[in-house]
């Protein structure tokens, strides 16, 4: 087995990882006792939806989609609702009070909708699918999809960020400034990977759209593509582990 090869294996390991940690203890989310239910429901939700995009991802540098058609469009692709689940798990533990509205569905249209497109397209016969792909003006899976994917994060980012700037404000005691803390942590965190990884997702498009080059066709680049949406992953897995053990205490109360 050349280097290649175990550069390769090597890096669906850690792909694999990721994806294992994200669904794992985002099901703990599921199961924890203490603290903002609802807020614990969307953290366990980012993290499996993020990690089955990862597995989405996977799967389609194995080629097992083209190998395997009838498994195209298996609906495990959430770029678009992993936004809305983190902020709402922010604001939600800032302010365990708030009430959700009917207006609170606008957040939820888009990603209702991605899970609906892959869902409807998957039901299809293989041939149907096979003439199915990635569209540019696809909302759901195509550039279009990407430019929502960026563009939405950033500003789910900024808000949720406001709302830490406020909360501050109105500390009351010694648990939710540790609760600002952490959750500032997470944010800041994820906000330079995110920065990182849309410098690849920028990279790849412009290339092709307008240089006629595939980045994806370069191993090194694509793999590179890859660890820098794994790293969103592994950050949110690792801060989820810390939320569960030492910030247990912190995010008791709802």
């Amino acid at each position: 087995m050349d280097w290649q090869s175990i550069l390769y294996y090597l890096l669906l390991f850690v792909l694999a990882m990721g994806v294992v940690q994200s669904v794992s203890i985002g099901g703990l989310f599921f199961l924890k006792g203490t603290g903002e239910k609802r807020a614990n429901v969307f953290y366990g939700l980012l993290l499996i939806t993020i990690g089955l995009t990862l597995l989405h991802n996977i799967l389609f540098v194995l080629g097992v989609f083209e190998d395997y058609p009838a498994l195209t469009f298996l609906p495990i692709y959430y770029t678009l609702a992993l936004p809305t689940l983190l902020f709402y798990y922010v604001k939600l533990n800032l302010y365990p009070q708030y009430e959700m509205r009917w207006t609170d569905l606008k957040h939820f249209i888009l990603p209702l909708g991605q899970f609906l497109f892959f869902l409807s397209l998957f039901l299809r016969t293989a041939e149907d699918k096979s003439e199915m792909g990635r569209y540019f003006y696809s909302p759901f899976y195509g550039a279009f999809e990407q430019f929502l994917y960026l563009t939405t994060f950033f500003a789910y980012i900024y808000f949720a960020y406001r709302y830490l700037y406020h909360k501050r404000k109105q500390l009351k005691d010694q648990q939710e400034a540790l609760k600002v803390t952490y959750l500032r942590y997470l944010l800041k965190g994820f906000f330079v990977l995110f920065c990182i990884h849309t410098l690849f997702v920028l990279g790849d498009f412009f290339s092709y759209e307008f240089l006629n080059v595939n980045l994806r066709s370069i191993k090194a680049y694509a793999a590179l593509g890859m660890l820098s949406f794994a790293a969103l992953v592994f950050w949110l897995g690792i801060y989820g582990f810390q939320v569960l053990v030492w910030g247990k205490k912190v995010f008791s109360k709802g």
